[in-house]
């Protein structure tokens, strides 16, 4: 990294220096270059060093047709039909004049029309946009809007948002796909999924891509403004795909429940995607709920899940949690938030074969750049981790230069991983990706031995009374009460104060709590300035679909408890 004094520039020293004894570069790689070959050539070499998205899959289903690929419902598809399906109907799209470089919005839960449109997509260079199926319609029609979507396709239960959402957005043309989950005809304008899927044309398609072509474009939740679209290429996919798989513990052999929504890159791209270039079998469940999560984990003898620690407690306070068998459950893994120790606990008793990862990153990142290990998971317990094989992380001050190790201060990273950046948002881009690094907003420090504890969104750390406090840090003294299921701490504005600190606990079931119990704890574990002003005693948290606690509605909905704050 250099020393702690200087900044995150760019290393020019290699580029600057002589190549040979005062030749310039230029001149020395005129002598050893390769010889010129006309287009016709160029082009046959590039494609046969092809490796994009859909290569992936093809590349999968000729190593090992005959293995399950997908399970969904009543679907059970090989790697062959995968692979067939998915050609069908990338050769459907490009019949309805879907082109390399045109966006398509998804709107639908989990699926195997989905997963297979994720790939078809990919194999015509269409850039796929995936959109939280938990927006309304007008969040829905900006996002249609700001991309320039050239169709839409909509699970039948979503119909009359998406078809609301394209009147909105003044989309009166384009593609509308329709996937019927429950059986319901498509809507007046869409086209039934079902009908691309048996498209008579399943040969591979003959577009070519590069490694840095756009393939996806994620819009990031949009906590405080609207969300911003985040350009994929394969690179970046594939790049994260062999850090999830070699840090991971990721193999061939593993069938994974995906029960988490795939709109979100976590589920999608540190475990779906891996999983199909391995040659891993993949349950897809529309959704995590816990009784149908857990069948699905038994009935299917799943080695392997992925879930944030909200999900991971759902299943351990499941009426079906003690009755399943969960004996081929291996390997579990974690993300979004940090795991609070007394559940990492609660589930190392109750699956005691499990091994579990600690994925954190974001979706500019593709999205995973640290991971902790199971063997780091005890003694190192709200880590993040080390870097993963393909990134490079430092930690850096106000000015953008390297911290001494043990010092706070900004995630960033470089890597193969990173994005093309925010679609559309050049200064965006500039901001986060100053220096050759992308900025994260994350707050984190690096230990001795190199591993790195995040600290806070830097919009979630609490300025209280001239003192930072770290959200997380009192939401784990609060986990410690053993009549505690879930609790969030976060800030309001308050007129002496700044900000006060505010905690919203839920009970787990069949306990009693009171705000004075957990005032009166957290009194005897931290400093004053950290302790709560305000608890409130709720029923659950607000939460997206990925499971992921949403603060920014807590705020909101308790501005009311200071005074003179708005409710």
């Amino acid at each position: 990294m250099g020393a702690a004094d200087q900044g995150l520039q760019p290393d020019t020293a290699r580029a600057t220096a002589p190549a040979h004894h005062g030749e310039s570069l230029h001149s020395a790689v005129a002598e050893v270059g390769p010889t010129p070959f006309d287009a016709e050539l160029t082009e046959a070499v590039r494609r046969a060093r092809q490796h994009s998205i859909g290569d992936v899959l093809r590349r999968t289903s000729r190593r090992t047709p005959g293995r399950l690929a997908i399970v969904s419902g009543a679907r059970r598809l090989t790697y062959q039909d995968f692979n067939s399906i998915v050609n069908r109907v990338a050769n459907s799209l490009a019949v309805r004049d879907l082109t390399k470089g045109d966006r398509l919005a998804l709107l639908s839960r989990n699926s195997w029309q989905s997963a297979v449109l994720t790939f078809a997509t990919a194999k015509i260079g269409v850039v796929l946009v995936p959109i939280n199926f938990m927006l309304g319609s007008s969040e829905i029609a900006y996002i249609l809007s700001h991309c320039g979507a050239s169709g839409l396709v909509v699970e039948d239960a979503l119909g009359d948002t998406g078809t609301a959402a394209l009147a909105e957005a003044g989309i009166a043309r384009g593609l509308r796909g329709w996937i019927a989950l429950s059986g319901a005809a498509p809507a007046a304008g869409f086209e039934d999924f079902g009908n691309w899927a048996e498209h008579s044309d399943d040969g591979e398609p003959a577009v070519s891509i590069n490694d840095d072509d756009p393939l996806r474009l994620m819009y990031t939740s949009g906590t405080e403004s609207r969300p911003k679209g985040v350009l994929l290429g394969s690179r970046s996919l594939i790049s994260q795909y062999v850090s999830c798989i070699v840090d991971g513990g990721m193999t061939a052999d593993d069938i994974e429940v995906h029960a988490l929504p795939m709109y979100h890159c976590a589920q999608l791209d540190c475990f779906f995607g891996p999983d199909v270039y391995l040659g891993a079998t993949s349950v897809i469940l529309p959704d995590p709920q816990p009784e149908r999560l857990l069948h699905a984990l038994e009935s299917e003898h799943a080695t392997k899940l992925f879930a944030p620690p909200t999900v991971w407690i759902s299943l351990l306070r499941s009426p079906a949690f003690d009755s399943a068998d969960l004996s081929s459950l291996r390997k579990g893994y974690y993300g979004a938030a940090a795991m609070p120790v007394e559940v990492l606990h609660e589930i190392r008793r109750r699956i005691p074969q499990i091994r579990l990862w600690n994925f954190y990153g974001q979706t500019e990142m593709a999205p995973v750049a640290t991971i902790l290990p199971p063997e780091e998971q005890v003694a190192h317990a709200g880590s993040a981790g080390r870097p993963v094989l393909n990134v490079e992380t430092a930690v850096v001050d106000e000015f953008d230069r390297p911290v001494e190790t043990g010092e706070v201060g900004e995630i960033v990273h470089r890597s193969p991983h990173a994005a093309l950046g925010y679609y559309l948002d050049p200064e965006k881009t500039a901001r986060a990706f100053r220096h050759g690094w992308f900025h994260s907003g994350d707050l984190g420090v690096f230990d001795e031995q190199g591993r790195l504890r995040i600290v806070d969104r830097k919009k979630d750390m609490i300025k209280t009374g001239g003192e930072n406090v770290a959200s997380r840090e009192v939401e784990e003294i609060i986990y410690r009460m053993g009549t505690v299921a879930e609790v969030a701490v976060f800030g309001i504005a308050h007129p002496r104060w700044i900000e006060a600190v505010v905690a919203v606990v839920v009970p787990r079931l069949g306990a009693t709590i009171d705000a004075e119990d957990v005032l009166t704890h957290c009194r005897s574990a931290m400093a004053g300035y950290k302790t709560p002003k305000y608890v409130v005693i709720a029923d659950s948290l607000p939460k997206n679909p990925s499971g992921k606690i949403l603060k920014r509605t807590l705020r909101h909905e308790h501005a009311g408890l200071a005074p003179g704050g708005d409710p």
